[in-house]
């Protein structure tokens, strides 16, 4: 064994030892006290820039869900409001109802009229002041608003509102301007047959005129086809019936309805025959030319209007006709569910038996009160004399958004459909409302109908723009919490692990400081030597 004085070579090494057993002490000290395994980049480079990323990326996904919750606020402020605005509509509803009744007087139309009016007025205030944060809501200035969810750029959702003031709120609407007439006279004289009959090819009544159905006319209503199962004559019924089952019209939120009712231009005088008299009247129901209904007058015979109104409406039960009859005020009165009306009257005079006439009037409400079928036999020769009349129904279709239609050939403002042959639809918003006439009641209700329509999808759309926000919410909670968990696995300490290198290091420093000074003592054995 050699021994020396100069180094003690068993006492540095152990001493260098106890320097990095202390640095590793020290180190397990300074993680248990501030819960942090990485203290510094030197302790784990990758891992700390692992771990800020993933820091950076849970602070901005926490940002991004108080984006959302800020955005869901606004949008439920909205909702709210929008739904206050479906409740004043529906009564608005329901008041036009009541003034579409006829039982109503001129005052309690004008009372519900004044209702109506404030109920608009107070959604044109929702509308107006609804606001977040003074940003407004409900007047149409909310669109393309932009909501950062996420933790990276561009991880958006655009919401909007439209605006759902009274004035922005209606129907845009194609109205008829029926129902309309069509009507052609007759009159044979002595030895004459003189037909202008409802299916006669000769006859003035269906020649170039809008109410009848020919090739190359157009029925269109936004693009779309609505001209199946017209065959003869227009028919409104068949036309809204179209609209109201084409999906791609339905997707669009079109509909239509049609009416028609036919008041007597002229009132009801008795068809009286003689002997050598007789009269024959057709009534056509919808869009085909087949006599629907037949009442003949036979000689010496007398139709009253009491007997014309229990014949129409017994025979329109027998043949399955949509049709009815009845008086008002001495007039024939006869309504269908918008099917067109026509009528073809034949008078026949036998020879010495006079002049015979009908008024066409009398059965329609024609726009002259003297359109006569005349039959004027003589002692020379008998007469045969065929008139007809036409009466289209009101055609109304409405949308939520502006559309075009297109009635070439079968519409002009005075025949046909009344409008124009081809054209946009136009608004009509809830400042329109005028409910003191059953007409116009009505038109209130397809004006408020769509109005419903129209907010009812802005609060369902507002309720799925909140889901989905919602649901990002959710889904970047976990995430956040995810992330976070895996920043805490790097950067964190694990104390169990820790105590236990902690604990190590304490018996290294401890079994360390011992030994040292057990090397530091051999050089003291060189004196065992010197004495």
């Amino acid at each position: 064994m050699a021994l020396r004085i100069n180094f003690n070579a068993e006492a540095t090494v152990t001493h260098t030892a106890l320097l990095r057993n202390e640095r590793a002490m020290n180190k397990s000290l300074l993680r248990i006290s501030t819960g942090n395994r990485i203290l510094s980049a030197a302790d784990d480079a990758a891992g700390l820039f692992i771990a800020d990323q993933l820091s950076v990326v849970a602070a901005a996904l926490d940002q991004g869900n108080r984006n959302i919750q800020t955005g869901i606020s606004a949008l439920q402020i909205a909702e709210t409001n929008v739904g206050q605005i479906f409740e004043k509509l529906q009564t608005i509803y329901t008041k036009a109802q009541s003034a579409a009744n006829d039982i109503n007087d001129p005052n309690a139309r004008s009372a519900l009229q004044r209702d109506i009016q404030n109920l608009v007025d107070a959604i044109q205030k929702i509308g107006t002041d609804t606001e977040y944060n003074g940003i407004k809501l409900l007047d149409g200035t909310f669109s393309d608003k932009v909501i950062h969810y996420g933790a990276r750029a561009n991880q958006t959702i655009t919401v909007g509102i439209d605006s759902v003031k009274a004035n922005d709120l209606g129907a845009n609407m194609i109205i008829g301007g029926g129902p309309l007439t069509n009507a052609v006279s007759a009159s044979a004289q002595a030895g004459s047959t003189v037909t202008n009959g409802y299916i006669a090819s000769t006859g003035a009544v269906q020649t170039g005129t809008a109410w009848r159905w020919d090739t190359g006319d157009q029925a269109l209503v936004a693009g779309i086809g609505v001209s199946d199962g017209l065959s003869f004559a227009v028919d409104a019924k068949t036309i809204a019936d179209n609209i109201n089952s084409a999906s791609a019209l339905q997707n669009l939120g079109i509909t239509a309805r049609a009416s028609n009712t036919s008041t007597a231009a002229a009132q009801w005088t008795d068809i009286q025959t003689n002997a050598g008299q007789s009269a024959t009247i057709n009534f056509f129901v919808g869009s085909d030319n087949t006599a629907d209904i037949t009442i003949t007058v036979g000689a010496n015979s007398v139709l009253t209007l009491s007997d014309l109104v229990t014949q129409i409406n017994s025979k329109a039960s027998q043949n399955g006709v949509n049709i009815t009859a009845k008086i008002d005020q001495g007039r024939l009165v006869l309504t269908t569910e918008g099917e067109t009306i026509g009528l073809e009257i034949t008078a026949a005079s036998a020879q010495s038996y006079g002049t015979f006439t009908i008024n066409m009037s009398q059965f329609l409400g024609l726009s002259s009160a003297t359109t006569n079928v005349t039959a004027a036999a003589t002692s020379t020769g008998s007469a045969t004399a065929t008139g007809s009349a036409i009466q289209v129904g009101e055609l109304v279709v409405m949308g939520p958004d502006s559309f075009n239609y297109n009635f070439t050939g079968i519409a002009t403002t005075s025949e046909g459909l009344g409008v124009a042959a081809s054209g946009n639809s136009s608004f009509k918003n809830l400042y329109s409302i005028d409910v003191t006439t059953n007409e116009n009641a009505e038109l209130a209700l397809d004006i408020v109908k769509t109005a419903i329509q129209k907010a009812d999808k802005i609060r369902t759309q507002i309720g799925s723009v909140i889901n989905n926000l919602q649901a990002i919410w959710d889904g970047q909670k976990a995430s956040y919490d995810n992330t976070k968990e895996a920043e805490n696995v790097i950067r964190n300490t694990d104390f169990a692990a820790e105590m236990s290198t902690f604990v190590t290091m304490q018996i290294r420093m401890q079994s360390g400081v011992a030994m040292l000074a057990q090397a530091n003592a051999l050089p003291q054995l060189v004196l065992q030597l010197l004495r």
